[in-house]
């Protein structure tokens, strides 16, 4: 199926892990001129090396997405090198457990890192998204529809981020510029396998049990699966598509509670 993506300069946050480093390689493999915005280089450069060797074509830029004019000259270095922005991917967030009693100071810096940082940079990339007639795509989480306890800011974050979706989407429809959301839930990711090992006896048990709460396939979903959902979002082929919640959960947020208990019940 013919994308229409060859050429198109798209710029991923936290584009070098997990499921950006997977929207990174999926785009590029598509003819997208892949640009990972991020904090750390050295994490980027194997990932960078491996793309350009197979005549993919990625890029870095630095960036702390928390300072604002980072951000900004982040978009115009973006710009300059590769002369267009056409793909925003607002990916980049950290589950950081902050809970009521965590307090308001560490309230509002959640939300710096996992709301405000996005809307800064749609707000930067806005005039290059406009020019181009472009589209945004944030990544989302099933705790802005579930919750889960103890991680307020980011699960406020989340909300916001759907609800700005909505509304960027309306803002920006005449401008022809498509917004959508895809939500993950539980994704097999480095991070994930890294805290499992950590706080399971047995890892492997503890993984299968997780994935048995997921009605399709009783897995977790894999970063691949996000990442195809990106890539078709950011394709000619969704041109008529803006402001959705795409949720690539194997049903796990919305299906019956019924889907996940013993079948034996």
């Amino acid at each position: 199926m013919e994308l229409h993506l060859k050429d198109k300069v798209a710029l991923i946050t936290g584009g070098a892990s997990g499921i950006g480093e997977s929207i990174t390689r999926t785009l590029a493999a598509e003819g997208v001129i892949a640009v990972i915005a991020g904090r750390s280089a050295k994490k980027a450069q194997p990932i960078l090396d491996e793309l350009q060797a197979a005549d993919l074509r990625a890029d870095f830029v630095q960036v702390e997405l928390t300072d604002e004019l980072q951000v900004q000259q982040a978009v115009a270095m973006t710009v300059q090198r590769h002369g267009s922005l056409d793909i925003l991917i607002n990916n980049a967030g950290v589950n950081d457990s902050i809970s009521l009693d965590a307090g308001v100071d560490a309230f509002r810096a959640s939300l710096e890192k996992n709301l405000t940082q996005i809307y800064a940079c749609t707000h930067s990339a806005l005039p290059h998204l406009r020019a181009s007639q472009g589209c945004i795509i944030n990544i989302g989480s099933k705790v802005a529809e579930t919750g889960q306890g103890g991680t307020n800011g980011y699960a406020a974050s989340k909300g916001g981020m759907n609800s700005l979706t909505r509304d960027w989407a309306i803002e920006l429809a005449d401008a022809n510029i498509r917004v959508n959301t895809v939500i993950p839930a539980d994704v097999w990711t480095p991070l994930y396998e890294r805290w499992l090992n950590q706080v399971a006896d047995d890892p492997a048990a503890a993984r299968d049990a997780i994935g048995a709460k997921i009605p399709l396939g009783r897995r977790m979903t894999t970063c691949e699966e996000i990442a195809d959902m990106v890539v078709f979002l950011a394709s000619g082929r969704s041109s008529h598509t803006t402001g959705q919640i795409i949720y690539v959960d194997g049903g796990y947020t919305h299906l019956d509670r019924a889907c996940t208990l013993d079948s034996a019940f």
